[in-house]
């Protein structure tokens, strides 16, 4: 069997690349917007256009569309084991965004998490500095459900008094965590988190307690 032989038989058996943003300056445009108006008023639900993206499992439409608008070439990856152990997906993230895949936690810009219930520590994501607090790592946790209700309570800048708020599957230290993560701003981490149809976010300058 000749190399072109091989190669057409790998062509053959290969799954398809996902295609990205059908229109993807405005598909982008339209996300972004979507997310900083997510960002500039922690806990609220955002509707987001996924401009008909279908990515390879288990990574979802919604946290796609994050991905597509927000990471590029000069944006580090981090994936957590079910990300990280999908080709496919990686496949995608490369070809569409041109982002490296980072294999530590802090050297990444964005860190896409497809199982938040078995995320460990945020902790070990970059915090930023004092000179260089954007410098931090924004988490993307995916396959959320998201409601204004529960038992937390968001306070802070974009919030006119506080707001309810739950987010789920999370581990059960995962709220505590963020506390502490808020309580040395400007440092810490931000994260934003991707429903079925909409997003959340919750920027580290806010403020969190629990019932």
């Amino acid at each position: 069997m000749t190399v072109l032989d091989r190669n057409a038989d790998l062509t053959k058996t290969a799954a398809p690349l996902a295609a990205g943003f059908a229109d993807p300056v405005h598909d982008a445009q339209r996300c972004f917007r979507t997310i900083m108006n997510a960002m500039a008023r922690p806990g609220t639900l955002q509707a987001i256009e996924t401009g008909g993206l279908k990515p390879p499992a288990p990574l979802t439409p919604v946290a796609a569309a994050i991905a597509l608008t927000l990471v590029d070439y000069d944006t580090p990856v981090w994936l957590d084991g079910p990300f990280a152990r999908s080709e496919a997906v990686k496949t995608f993230l490369r070809f569409h965004t041109g982002a490296p895949i980072v294999s530590e936690p802090v050297e990444a810009a964005f860190a896409l998490i497809a199982d938040p219930a078995h995320l460990s520590s945020l902790g070990k994501f970059h915090q930023g500095t004092l000179e260089y607090p954007d410098r931090s790592t924004t988490l993307i946790l995916t396959g959320q459900t998201l409601a204004n209700e529960g038992p937390i309570t968001l306070s802070g800048p974009g919030i006119e008094t506080e707001t309810a708020f739950s987010a789920g599957p999370v581990s059960p230290a995962f709220w505590d965590q963020v506390k502490a993560n808020n309580a040395q701003f400007p440092r810490g981490i931000d994260l934003i988190f991707a429903g079925s149809a909409e997003i959340a976010a919750l920027p580290r300058s806010t403020t969190v307690q629990e019932a």
